[in-house]
């Protein structure tokens, strides 16, 4: 019996959850079909790199003029479709870029610098509604310098210019206007990548190897992901044999250490988990009321029960993986009688019911968290409890994906960041620059609290600005410390990504730093396209 069809047997025997610890199941060992399939909690689709897809460099269809080098810590970029490492003007507005001869887009074309060009002006062109576009907006100018040589011409110096180069490039002829979320490269993409698609339904994509790829044909020669949104659905079918791997919330993904045939890994990440505090609600816009939360809630304690270990405590959106940028003093310590003390002097008595009041308003709100993200959820409910004992009553509610944006400016919701957290800059600009602050720029997850502070805002400014690394590295942890005195989110956690696989046959896996973003395409996955056979 092959070892798919053990672990299937073994779901059907299995009556008592994982949580309760059931007893393991051995795996027989046996040869395995070619090809792995993965559960991934994501929708599937949306395969064009201008409405944001690969944004971090994760993409398997696509390639970026950069990408990234697996390793602990900070990652390194390496060229991909770039020639060489960008060559950067003295005053650092002008970036040029070799492009790499000889690699053909999945449809035949030849890889020129007009597809370059074509893809980073899509991005920024206002018809294309990209969800990109702000984040892109130091770029003044693309162009073609020669049939295998680009140009960025940037508004103002720019460090952290190496992440925008992660995009994937499309072919021109398929960027030909109008919306980005309406282009067929959405279900029909058009890559340079190890992978291309070969079909797809809101169930099921399958990926096969580009036999013609730049870089060497990946040796794992298909790649089906299954969209199955529920975190327990996903370990079922983990147990049952149906998949070979998916990413699970920590403490759901512990239930697998001690079971024969599964691998549980973690990535670190700069993704933060937090919650955000409207600025224009008479209760979390209080600054009392913020700096008294950031003392009340017990991060160690998240970390180790919520996350089972996997993560770090958070106090700003920076985490230590960046080192010098990093202010190792920029924390808020677990001080709830600090936090009382507060409040007491702000004027926030405790009523009869034990919730604290302010001329005549009470002390609660409601924390919104997706239904289907059991992490969130449980995040939401510690840090009510923690609230609740300072006298702050905090309402936990699942909403809806859709219906949350809406309520951003009057409900606090528990919510994540750090979606390309290869630099300083784009791991916390969006999330504290007061333009941002503004509901009509980007998106409205970007600054949910309606964050404003000058002085934050000039080191941010400055700081993307200067290319002195100790320069920015000074301003990043100057951007700690005003924070830390006028907080305007209780930052929780940094996750580790945690992730469950059975045995493929397949070796090559490597760490890297994870954005937001945290469905198959990372973990043990992303660099598929190096994996080999045992």
């Amino acid at each position: 019996m092959g070892s798919r069809a053990v672990r299937r047997l073994c779901a059907v025997l299995l009556t008592v959850s994982l949580a309760a610890g059931a007893a393991a199941c051995t795996a027989e060992p046996g040869a395995r079909p070619e090809g792995i399939v993965l559960a991934d909690g994501d929708e599937l689709g949306g395969y064009n790199p201008v409405a944001g897809h690969g944004e971090a460099g994760d993409s398997k269809i696509y390639d970026g003029l950069l990408r990234l080098a697996g390793g602990e810590g900070l990652p390194a970029f390496e060229p991909a479709l770039a020639a060489r490492l960008p060559e950067v003007s003295v005053d650092g507005l002008r970036w040029t870029v070799p492009l790499r001869e000889g690699v053909t887009f999945t449809d035949g074309t030849a890889l020129d610098a007009a597809d370059v060009v074509a893809t980073y002006r899509a991005v920024l062109d206002p018809a294309s509604a990209s969800p990109l576009a702000t984040a892109y907006e130091m770029i003044a100018a693309v162009e073609a310098t020669g049939p295998h040589e680009v140009r960025f011409t940037l508004r103002h110096p720019y460090a952290a210019l190496p992440a925008k180069l992660l995009l994937g490039i499309a072919p021109s002829e398929r960027l030909t206007g109008g919306l980005a979320s309406e282009s067929a490269l959405n279900t029909e993409p058009v890559g340079t990548g190890p992978y291309r698609l070969a079909s797809l339904r809101p169930d099921q994509a399958v990926l096969v190897a580009n036999e013609h790829y730049w870089d060497g044909a990946p040796q794992v020669p298909r790649l089906t992901l299954v969209h199955v949104p529920d975190d327990n659905a996903r370990a079922q079918r983990l147990l049952a044999g149906e998949v070979d791997g998916a990413n699970l919330p920590p403490r759901l993904a512990a239930g697998f250490a001690d079971r024969d045939g599964f691998e549980v890994s973690a990535n670190a990440s700069a993704d933060w988990r937090g919650v955000s505090l409207p600025a224009g609600h008479p209760v979390t816009g209080d600054p009392a009321i913020r700096a008294a939360l950031n003392r009340a809630v017990d991060r160690r304690a998240m970390v180790e029960h919520v996350l089972a270990g996997h993560g770090r405590p958070a106090s700003t959106p920076l985490p230590a993986v960046y080192g010098p940028g990093y202010d190792i003093g920029a924390g808020f310590e677990h001080d709830p009688a600090a936090a009382e003390r507060l409040l007491d002097a702000a004027g926030w008595r405790r009523g009869p019911s034990g919730v604290r009041e302010k001329a005549g308003v009470a002390a609660e709100f409601t924390v919104m968290y997706f239904p289907e993200d059991t992490l969130r959820r449980d995040l939401a409910q510690a840090f009510a409890t923690d609230a609740d004992r300072i006298g702050v009553r905090v309402h936990v509610r699942a909403v809806d994906r859709a219906g949350v944006p809406g309520r951003l400016p009057v409900d606090a919701a528990l919510l994540g960041g750090g979606d390309l957290p290869f630099d300083p800059d784009p791991q916390v600009y969006k999330t504290l620059h007061s333009r941002y602050a503004d509901p009509a720029v980007g998106s409205a997850y970007d600054n949910a609290s309606g964050y404003v502070d000058p002085a934050v805002d000039e080191a941010l400014d400055a700081a993307r600005r200067t290319l002195d690394p100790a320069e920015r590295a000074a301003l990043y942890r100057r951007v700690q410390e005003i924070y830390l005195e006028h907080p305007g989110y209780v930052m929780l956690v940094f996750l580790d990504h945690t992730y469950v696989g059975a045995d493929t046959g397949y070796t090559g896996a490597l760490p890297v730093l994870e954005p937001h973003s945290h469905g198959v395409n990372w973990g043990p996955w992303w660099n598929l396209r190096e994996w080999t056979r045992e």
